[in-house]
Parts: C-alpha cells; sequence; structure tokens
C-alpha cells in the first residue's frame, strides 16, 4: 500500500511541473508604430495595449515579452524594422496605423496582425471583407473616406467665406479615397486640389504655393509626418490665415481650426482583446474587423478669432471647443 501510495505522490510532484510549464508559456508581442517612441500620444498608445494585456492576464516578464520599434516619423525605416520584429519570432505583431501595418503585411503573411488604427482597409489591400479577413490582418480601422469628406463640408460650414480648399498629403503615404473629395468638393461648389510634402522641410514652401495660388483653406491629411509636425503645419496656416482641418486627433488643439475624427485610442483600447484571441488559436479570418462608430468634432475657438471666424450654432452644439 506504501508503494502505492509513494509511487502515485511521485506521478504528482511529476504532473505540477508540468502544468506549471504550460500556463507559464511565455508570448512574444511585436509593436510597430511610425512616429517617435518619446512621443507623448505614442506612450500613451503603447500603455493602452500593455495595460489592455494585463487585464487579460499577460504579463511582462511572467508570461509576455512586448517588442516595440519605432520608425521616430521616418516612413521608410518601417520594413527593416517590420523584418526585426518576424525575426524575433513574435506570436503576433500590433501595427499603430496604416502604414505600419502595410509594412508588416510585406514582412510576413502567416504572423497574424492586429491594426490598432489604420485607414481604408480594402483601399489599402490588406483585406478583401471586412467581416471575414481575407489575409493575416485584422483589427479596427477608422473610416477614410467618409471621415474625409466630412472634412471640407466641416471646414466651408465653419468658414463660408472659402472657396478653394487645398488637399495637403504626404506623398509617401497616398490617400485612397481622393475621388470621393472630389466629389463632395464639387457637391459643395468649392474647388479641390492636391498638395504635397514629403518631409517637415517642404512645409514652408508648400504653404506658401497654397497662398500664392489664392486657396483659401486646407485640408490636412491624417499622415504621421504631419501629426509629428503638427505645431509646425497648425502655425503655418494660422500665419497665412488658412482656415485648416485635419483628422489627426491634436490638431485643434495644436492651433489648427478644427479636427474630426472617431475617438482613434479605441482601437488602441480594443486591440489586446484581439491580441489574446489569437494567441489562444483564433486566426484572422475569425476575428471581423471593426469600425468606429463614434466621431469627435473639436474647434479652437481662439483660432477662428484669429481668422476672424464667429463659430456657427450649428457646430458648436455638435463640437468640443477648446
Amino acid at each position: 500500500m506504501g508503494t502505492r501510495r509513494q509511487a502515485i505522490a511521485a506521478l504528482a510532484a511529476l504532473a505540477v511541473p508540468c502544468a506549471s510549464r504550460a500556463q507559464s508559456k511565455t508570448y512574444r508581442v511585436g509593436v510597430l508604430g511610425p512616429e517617435r517612441a518619446s512621443d507623448a500620444h505614442q506612450k500613451l498608445r503603447l500603455e493602452l495595449v500593455r495595460a489592455g494585456l494585463r487585464d487579460l492576464g499577460y504579463a511582462e516578464g511572467r508570461n509576455l515579452v512586448i517588442d516595440a520599434r519605432f520608425a521616430e516619423g521616418n516612413y521608410r525605416r518601417l520594413p527593416a524594422l517590420a523584418d526585426e520584429l518576424v525575426a524575433l519570432k513574435v506570436d503576433v505583431i500590433v501595427a499603430l496605423g496604416s502604414k505600419a501595418a502595410e509594412a508588416a503585411h510585406r514582412a510576413t503573411l502567416t504572423v497574424p496582425i492586429v491594426v490598432a488604427s489604420g485607414g481604408d482597409v480594402i483601399g489599402l489591400g490588406l483585406s478583401s471583407n471586412l467581416a471575414r479577413p481575407s489575409s493575416n490582418v485584422t483589427g479596427w480601422f477608422n473610416v477614410a473616406p467618409e471621415v474625409s469628406t466630412k472634412l471640407i463640408q466641416l471646414v466651408k460650414e465653419a468658414a463660408p467665406h472659402v472657396t478653394r480648399v487645398a488637399y495637403l498629403v504626404n506623398p509617401a503615404n497616398p490617400p485612397t479615397h481622393l475621388s470621393a473629395m472630389q466629389a463632395a468638393a464639387a457637391s459643395l461648389k468649392v474647388g479641390f486640389n492636391v498638395f504635397e510634402a514629403r518631409e517637415p522641410g517642404d512645409l514652408d514652401a508648400v504653404f506658401a504655393r497654397i497662398v500664392a495660388a489664392r486657396w483659401d483653406a486646407v485640408v490636412v491629411q491624417g499622415d504621421t509626418m504631419f501629426g509629428v509636425n503638427v505645431k509646425s503645419v497648425t502655425d503655418l496656416a494660422l500665419r497665412h490665415r488658412l482656415a485648416s482641418a485635419s483628422a489627426l486627433r491634436n490638431f485643434a488643439e495644436a492651433g489648427g481650426l478644427l479636427d474630426y475624427g472617431p475617438d482613434r485610442l479605441e482601437g488602441y483600447r480594443r486591440a489586446p482583446a484581439f491580441v489574446d484571441k489569437l494567441l489562444k488559436g483564433a486566426k484572422p479570418a475569425d476575428l471581423p474587423t471593426e469600425q468606429p462608430t463614434r466621431f469627435d468634432l473639436v474647434i479652437n475657438v481662439a483660432t477662428a478669432k484669429a481668422l476672424g471666424l464667429a463659430i456657427p450654432q450649428s457646430l458648436a452644439v455638435q463640437a468640443r471647443l477648446i
């Protein structure tokens, strides 16, 4: 009898380490972002992903390693950084933005990619189906065409004198919704033309061209280069007395006339749930992409006053005035 009890005890002792080893599997999650690691907004986004994973039972140093790579505002660095993450054999890549998602998708067709904030997933060629992703990419995507066309409407409503809207874009991140914006401008009977700035050093010259050609408003693409240099962009718009609008989340706060778009932090709060399901064996095709349902309008009252604009009541009731 004693021998039997000893045998059972020995088997139990062996089983405990095995179960412990199974439960203590360490997952490796890559994070790829186009902005500066030191940027306050970028730090907040990464912390939201970390906090969400902690809430789901993952702890760095115990069962989770997070490998974060940031391109410091330079899109050209993203492909090499994506390759680094794949070489580290990460289990999932969290992409902070469309360009990061594209770079990750080019680097791997097998590692699941969760987009925490991205543009038009179909227009970007990352999937052919929102409800059942057709590649290794899923996550949370903005509705870029709708937001961009709405910006033209809003800047015209805020500044009724506007007859010509310049669209400032980064050619390294070609917009996928120009035809929709052109149609929106035509319906409002305002002119529309695209101006390009690839680097911060291009901004002074491009604004000079916009003013010289007598364009009276500027819509700024929600691009990382403009986001990293948002204060320079808004200062130039105000200096040249241009009504300005963007989907960049802190555009009005930085001195632009208005910004409009979804709560972009929603995607960073949702990303951990996608990661958790993928780590537990789900496939990207099993996880429908998500889109925002709430959109926020922010208007800078001081900028409106400096431009000689009175905020229409129709906008004031919809907006957060700062």
